[in-house]
């Protein structure tokens, strides 16, 4: 179960990787929703990579923030993702689709999911997409 904590009392490498998401945020593309969302992942060797949703009035082409952070640690050879951090206004979770990319890449990967009033819950992947379908499916199926 998620954790909720005030973003004032989270680690240094917590607060750096929400104010990743934060600054992120505020270039997000949203004229239809209004609905910003900002988003980072630290990779394993520590670097940050952050992203924003971008809309698209064909709504199915809308990118999610996290994909877009993730998308970008990857495109730059990053596939070790060691912890991911997300703001909305409300403290919303990611969706399924950026649960299953966040899965592509870290099965244990911790979370953070964050407000704009200072709230904050600390969870998990697994947390978030329990049983989810992996490469390892993949290879048993074969």
């Amino acid at each position: 179960m998620a954790e909720r904590v005030r973003v004032d009392t989270l680690s240094a490498d917590w607060q750096e990787l929400l104010a990743a998401a934060t600054a992120a945020r505020a270039a997000a593309y949203v004229p239809y929703s209004r609905f910003a969302v900002g988003a980072a992942v630290r990779t394993g060797d520590g670097r940050i990579f952050s992203g924003a949703n971008i809309e698209n009035a064909a709504y199915g082409l809308t990118a999610c923030a996290e994909r877009v952070a993730i998308w970008k640690a990857v495109s730059e050879g990053h596939q070790d993702l060691a912890a991911l951090a997300l703001v909305t206004e409300t403290g919303s979770s990611p969706c399924g689709s950026c649960r299953q990319v966040m899965g592509e890449f870290a099965r244990e990967l911790p979370v953070l999911i964050a407000d704009t009033a200072g709230n904050a819950w600390l969870t998990s992947l697994a947390e978030l997409l329990p049983l989810s379908f992996s490469a390892q499916d993949l290879d048993d199926a074969r």
